[in-house]
């Protein structure tokens, strides 16, 4: 799974989310942090509201919390949303000794090699050099 950090530094580069089944969020700020949610039709789903989109938390009854504004979460995209959002850019994933690299073509066309421990991480650095 990638960090909130990087996962705030996607959102910050203009990665957008529309919120989906399966989907994993933290909630930031709250003493939540911590705690990662995923987005399920049986107990958290996106309501649109006439203010926007709200994470709900139904059926969920040791919670006092019914509702949290999308812009109040930070979306932890896995791997698959990541190659996805690289697109054609996207060449190749290749193991490194107790990493990934994640292996594009940039936005000059040029081929670059993003590397860290665990692949989705690589997925993710890749994808800010490109949004960036």
């Amino acid at each position: 799974m990638i960090s909130v950090e990087l996962a705030l530094r996607l959102r910050d580069a203009g990665l957008a989310w529309t919120p989906a089944s399966g989907d994993r969020f933290v909630i930031p700020g709250r003493e939540m942090d911590a705690d990662v949610f995923v987005v399920s039709e049986l107990t958290i789903d996106v309501h649109q509201a006439p203010t926007g989109p709200l994470i709900r938390f139904n059926g969920t009854t040791e919670w006092a919390l019914d509702s949290v504004p999308q812009e109040a979460v930070v979306w932890l995209p896995h791997e698959g949303q990541l190659r996805a959002a690289l697109g054609a850019h996207f060449l190749r994933l290749e193991p490194i000794g107790d990493g990934y690299a994640v292996v594009i073509t940039s936005a000059a066309g040029s081929e670059e090699r993003h590397v860290d421990v665990d692949a989705e991480r690589a997925y993710a650095r890749a994808l800010l050099a490109l949004l960036g």
